[in-house]
Order: structure tokens, then C-alpha cells, then sequence
């Protein structure tokens, strides 16, 4: 028995893989998708994408990397994550940036993805409820909508799979945006909280099209498991002890930006309902949870 572990560690090592005591395996992370991935609103923006991809080194995937380079588990990372990307813009250049898909290698093991919203035109829609009045027919049209996003998404995680096939993916969630109830007494909230601005009937749809994305991301994941993708859904909605109370006119420490993004010097309407510096931290945490 001895000699013959002898040989098979000389022939381990012959081929480069001898094993070590303290072998560990190190992480190829790209990540992927829309501005929820990026870090739109965020700040600390990266060269050259503010103003189009808004990729922020406050990103939930530029944090989670920077949590395995610092444990010495970070073999290589790329990320290709860009605002306004919708499922379809994966697969083709888009703001003048190769396609994300080809950022995938086939020794990529773990990819983080944020994706749906702007299949849904999810950005219009905060637009009516601020400007007008979004309950009724306008949160009809987007939840009928959802379906069809929900097989994006895992023909998308079926692509993945197939480019990088011994990675992790892990799709990461949006959660919710605003209260859905009446603002606290007492408490100091953004502008977008201000009255006639965003009405209790207006909180309660969005957040049915809130809750209607979060699930059908669920089941666009469950359906690509079933096709022996190995994805993960991490949804806000799975950790209250970290989200809960800290949505738009909610009493807690805001996540997310409001009219604040308008002030001169900001990103502007596009950081609007967007994950703060704070909040993406929250997702990294979710992550890697």
C-alpha cells in the first residue's frame, strides 16, 4: 500500500497536480449585468463608465472579489456589468462594450448576475408612479410582462452554463424599492417620500411588481436547476434581518437612492431607486451568505 501512494503522488506530480496540506482553490469570478450589478449609485465609479455603465468599485461584485483577494482565493476577475442591460444585450455589443457573454471563460466557477428589470421596463414605470400615477393599468402592463422575463433569464443561465459549465452561478436579486405603507411619524426621509409624490395606492402596487419580479426570478432559477444549471437565488427578500426597514421612506438607514441622485454633481434620474453605497454592501453580505 505504501509504494503504491509513493507512485500515484509521483505520477500527481508529474502531471502538475500533486496535492499540498494546505491547497485551496482559488475563485475565476466575472460579473455579470444590469445596473443593480454595476453599482449605479453607488459612486466611486470606474474610468471611463460614468455616464453610460456606471460600474462602481462600491458594487456588490467588486466587493465580494475584493473579500477573496484579501483571502488570498481571488485566482481572477472580470467584470463586465453595465447599466440599461436587459437580457437580450448579453449577447451582443452594447454602450459600445463587447458582449458580457464573451467575458465568460470555460474555467469561469463562480458568475454573479443581476438581470431583469429592464426587460420589464422597470425604470418607466418608477418614472409614471413619480411623475403620474402608476396604479392600475401601468402595473398591469408590467406584470404581464414578467412571464416573458422570466424565460429570459433562464435561457440566459442556460447560455452561461453552457460557456462556463463548472461555474457557480449565483443570481442576485432586487428587493424592494419603497414602503409600502405611509411614511414613519417622525422620521427624515428623502425628498421622493414628500407628499403627493409617491401615494400609499402607488406604494402597494409597486410593491406587487416588486414581490411579482422577485418571484419569477425565483422560478427562472428553479426552471434552470431543473435543467442541471447550478445556480443559487440570493433574494433581499430572504434576509429581513439585513433589508427590512431600510427601503425608501422606510424609518431605517436608507439602501437606496432617492431625489438625493438629482442634487447637482449626482448620477441624475438614472440612480434613481438604485442601490446606495450602503445598500450594496447589504447585497455583498447577501452574497456571500
Amino acid at each position: 500500500m505504501k509504494r503504491t501512494l509513493v507512485v500515484l503522488t509521483a505520477v500527481l506530480a508529474a502531471l502538475g497536480i500533486a496535492p499540498t496540506a494546505n491547497a485551496a482553490r482559488t475563485t475565476s469570478l466575472v460579473v455579470l449585468g444590469d445596473s443593480y450589478a454595476s453599482g449605479t449609485g453607488a459612486g466611486a465609479y470606474q474610468d471611463g463608465t460614468a455616464g453610460n455603465c456606471w460600474r462602481s468599485n462600491n458594487s456588490y461584485g467588486e466587493l465580494v472579489a475584493a473579500r477573496l483577494r484579501a483571502a488570498g482565493r481571488l485566482g481572477s476577475f472580470t467584470n463586465v456589468s453595465c447599466s440599461g442591460a436587459a437580457t437580450a444585450d448579453f449577447s451582443r455589443p452594447f454602450k459600445d462594450r463587447p458582449a458580457q457573454l464573451d467575458a465568460l471563460k470555460r474555467d469561469t466557477n463562480l458568475v454573479l448576475l443581476t438581470v431583469g428589470t429592464n426587460d420589464i421596463d422597470y425604470a418607466t414605470y418608477g418614472g409614471i408612479c413619480i411623475q403620474a400615477d402608476c396604479t392600475g393599468a401601468p402595473t398591469d402592463a408590467i406584470l404581464a410582462k414578467l412571464p416573458q422575463m422570466g424565460g429570459n433569464v433562464t435561457a440566459l443561465l442556460t447560455e452561461i452554463h453552457k460557456r462556463s459549465p463548472y461555474a457557480r452561478i449565483v443570481v442576485v436579486g432586487y428587493g424592494r424599492q419603497v414602503s409600502p405603507s405611509v411614511n414613519p411619524p417622525g422620521a427624515t426621509l428623502d425628498p421622493i417620500c414628500g407628499d403627493g409624490i409617491l401615494t400609499t395606492s402607488e406604494r402597494s402596487e409597486g410593491n406587487k411588481v416588486a414581490d411579482g419580479l422577485d418571484a419569477t426570478l425565483r422560478s427562472a432559477v428553479i426552471a434552470a436547476a431543473r435543467k442541471y444549471v447550478p445556480v443559487t437565488y440570493a433574494s433581499p427578500f430572504s434576509r429581513p434581518d439585513t433589508f427590512d426597514g431600510h427601503a425608501l421612506c422606510e424609518a431605517g438607514t436608507p439602501f437606496l437612492r432617492g431625489f438625493d441622485a438629482l442634487a447637482p454633481g449626482q448620477e441624475g434620474p438614472e440612480a434613481v431607486f438604485h442601490p446606495n453605497q450602503q445598500g450594496q454592501a447589504a447585497l455583498a453580505t447577501l452574497v456571500r451568505a
